[in-house]
C-alpha cells in the first residue's frame, strides 16, 4: 500500500524503547504530525537527518506539531541513537517492519539488507490525512526540510 497525499494515515503502536510503546492512535486524527522515516540509525545520512529536525524541532512544536522518527533498528538501538544525539521526539523501533510496509516506505532489498526503512517524511493534519508525502528510493537523499515546515505551518 502506498501512503499518498490526501490519504488516511494509518495509526499504529510501536516501541521507543524496551517496554516502552507509543500509541499513535491517540495523536494522528487528533493533532499535527510529522513521520521520518529513516534507513538506519547511526548512519551518516540518518544522523544529519535525525539532528536537523532535533534542531528545528521547537520550532515545529510551536506550530502544533508532533515529530515521531521510525526505523526498522531494534527499540534498543533507537532508544540508544535518541541518547546519544539528544532527539527531542521519540524514535520508533519497526523491528518487524510492518509500519514501513503499510506506508509504503520499504526497500524490501537495499544493497543486500532485507527490509530497511526507506528515507521518507509524511506530514499528517489534525484531522489525519496526509498533507505532505515524500518518499526516497535512494537513501543518501534528503527531504527538502524547508517543504516540510512550509506544510506544517500551512495545514
Amino acid at each position: 500500500m502506498l501512503i499518498s497525499v490526501g490519504s488516511k494515515a494509518p495509526a499504529f503502536a510501536l516501541s521507543c524503547q524496551p517496554g516502552q510503546v507509543v500509541d499513535l492512535a491517540t495523536v494522528i486524527g487528533h493533532e499535527k504530525v510529522v513521520l521520518l522515516f529513516f534507513p538506519l540509525a547511526f548512519s551518516p545520512v540518518c544522523t544529519t537527518e535525525l539532528c536537523h529536525f532535533r534542531d528545528t524541532f521547537v520550532k515545529l512544536n510551536g506550530m502544533g506539531c508532533k515529530v515521531f522518527g521510525v526505523s526498522v533498528d531494534s527499540p534498543f538501538v533507537t532508544a540508544k541513537f535518541r541518547e546519544l544525539e539528544k532527539i527531542p521526539f521519540p524514535l520508533l523501533s519497526d523491528y518487524n517492519k510492518d509500519v514501513s510496509r503499510s506506508y509504503g516506505a520499504l526497500h524490501e532489498d537495499l544493497s543486500g539488507l532485507k527490509g530497511v526503512s526507506k528515507r521518507s517524511v509524511f506530514v499528517i493534519d489534525a484531522k489525519g490525512i496526509v498533507q505532505y508525502a515524500w518518499i526516497s528510493e535512494n537513501p543518501s537523499v534528503q527531504v527538502e526540510f524547508s517543504a516540510v515546515e512550509k506544510i506544517v505551518q500551512s495545514c
